[in-house]
């Protein structure tokens, strides 16, 4: 019964986590609405799995590792930072560009480029560790079942890759779509903004 209070409090806090905004929220997005609804569902499976390995590492204590060897986590931060910018300049470059459908005689983005490109994002933000490390330590108990290690890391998976698969087709409808076409070069514009400033964020902005 322990068990089971600890997990639902730990659920909790990983769902408040997951819909917060972020850089993996923006891609799943214009996956969805730009390219086709299947390629924003391997986007979120991507950061789903992003979101298991951080799960992993924070309960194996890479916490105390980051925290132990503060040139690590700055290295990490720094490249995690550099790529988010280089997406950014990838979406403002293309932005007036028109929109390649999925549907077309070539395809933009294969299924695998959408899974690899979810979890290279997911995983270019190594607060995620440290975030995941802190819930786990304030919730956990001292000692802990054996099994967890293998469930807290599937429970990041279902409700990292559940909350993005239902962004997905949400955005992916007739509607969003017709008006993401509309003002593309706006939308994008905007999109590649926010990249730059959590690119930035994360470069400059944390400790």
């Amino acid at each position: 019964m322990e068990s089971l209070l600890i997990l639902g409090s730990i659920t909790l806090a990983l769902m408040l986590g997951a819909i917060s905004p972020g850089p993996t929220f923006i891609y799943v997005a214009k996956n969805s609405i730009a390219i086709s609804r299947k390629h924003g569902l391997f986007t979120a499976l991507g950061t789903g799995t992003g979101a298991a390995i951080f799960g992993l590492l924070a309960v194996m204590g890479l916490q105390a590792v980051l925290l132990a060897v503060p040139s690590a986590y700055l290295i990490l931060k720094i490249c995690g930072g550099l790529y988010l910018l280089w997406l950014a300049f990838k979406i403002i470059k293309h932005a007036k560009q028109p929109m390649t459908s999925a549907d077309d005689a070539v395809q933009p983005m294969s299924y695998k480029q959408a899974y690899r490109l979810g979890l290279i994002t997911q995983m270019s933000n190594p607060k995620i560790a440290i975030i995941l490390a802190s819930i786990f330590t304030a919730l956990l108990p001292k000692d802990i079942p054996a099994y967890f290690y293998v469930v807290l890391p599937v429970l990041c998976f279902f409700i990292d890759a559940g909350w993005y698969s239902l962004v997905a087709v949400a955005l992916s409808a007739e509607g969003p779509r017709k008006v993401y076409l509309k003002f593309k070069a706006i939308f994008d514009r905007i999109a590649g903004g926010v990249m730059t400033l959590l690119g930035l964020k994360l470069i400059f902005g944390m400790k």
